[in-house]
């Protein structure tokens, strides 16, 4: 009987320790169990995803943490700045009451924006992580499975879509489209303003998932499991679904846990130049921008976000890192 990868693994991995089984009772793990033994063992990913997880409570608590806090993200505090509408006190105007200070000329309370801003953040990052990754699981499992004239499309789509460049299409489809929809004097909600950062970061993030996934797909596809599931009368979705998409979930997931940071600092630079979000809806990019201006006589603002974005990237990256050595079945660690 032919086995997948993925069971071949698993095999592998239960028959190099049988006789240590034997003697301490151990019993066969599925590759995924595998895996997360591997996660828990190492020290990185368990610090890294205990950030992410911290970090994700928070942004889901964010309605929570302002009802709680007493202050909303738009509510001004005049009265605590001073005649060049600088905050009164120490760092910024750290008090009890506000916690990281207020913001520089508006008086904006800048934790419970930092709160709104991680949660906008990584709304945007996820869904557009998905919505990519399915985009390219799809597009690249048809391409590599089904092969000829279809494989030459989705390639030449591919290949169009990475030779634009990204940032000059977001600067102009992003006031483009805003204007197809609102007047020059109306405001655009936040909204809608979220999904066409989601839209344009979807139109351009599938092409690494695509073609990861046909090049697993091509070196699957006439292997023994395939060509019996292909002998017994399956049909295309079943070959797709059931016996491809579970053999090269791995790789999949490592991308995806790359990809979502990668959005967080691409949303941040959009907003940081002035095409991604408004100073309406709190983001990491619009407060970096405006602490620029007051980074010698208030620094406290442009650190309290900047250490931020900071932390939550570098969580992600570490913890997409440690994933990928916790799937690899050659790893070491």
């Amino acid at each position: 009987m032919s086995l997948s990868p993925v069971e071949g693994v698993a095999l592998a991995e239960i028959e190099s320790g049988a006789d240590a089984g034997e003697k301490k009772g151990f019993v066969g793990r599925s590759p995924g169990q595998l895996a997360w033994a591997r996660l828990r063992r190492d020290r990185t990913a368990v610090v890294s995803g205990a950030m992410l997880v911290f970090f994700v409570l928070v942004a889901l608590a964010a309605p929570l943490i302002e009802m709680a806090y007493g202050i909303g993200p738009r509510e001004q505090f005049q009265s605590r700045l001073d005649d060049f509408s600088m905050p009164l006190g120490y760092a910024g105007g750290v008090t009890a009451e506000h916690w990281f200070g207020l913001e520089p000329g508006l008086g904006r309370d800048i934790f419970i924006r930092l709160v709104h801003g991680l949660r906008t953040s990584l709304f945007i990052a996820f869904a557009a992580a998905v919505i990519t990754a399915a985009i390219g699981i799809v597009l690249g499992t048809l391409a590599g499975y089904l092969g000829g004239w279809i494989d030459a499309v989705i390639n030449w789509i591919t290949d169009l879509t990475l030779a634009m460049p990204f940032l000059i299409i977001a600067l102009a489809l992003t006031p483009t489209i805003a204007l197809r929809f609102y007047g020059q004097r109306e405001a655009v909600p936040p909204s809608f303003q979220v999904g066409v950062l989601i839209a344009i970061f979807a139109l351009f993030g599938w092409t690494s998932t695509a073609r990861l996934v046909r090049g697993q797909v091509i070196t699957l596809r006439e292997r023994e499991f395939v060509e019996a599931a292909r002998a017994s009368g399956a049909g295309l979705g079943h070959m797709l679904f059931r016996q491809l998409l579970p053999n090269i979930w791995a790789p999949i997931l490592v991308s995806f846990s790359l990809a979502v940071p990668a959005y967080i600092t691409s949303e941040a630079a959009l907003s940081f130049i002035g095409v991604g979000l408004t100073d309406d809806t709190p983001s990491f990019g619009r407060m970096i921008y405006r602490s620029l201006d007051f980074l010698q006589t208030d620094p406290a603002y442009v650190f309290f976000p900047g250490i931020t974005i900071f932390a939550l990237v570098f969580a992600f990256n570490l913890f997409g890192d440690a994933l990928r050595d916790a799937l690899d079945p050659k790893s070491s660690r």
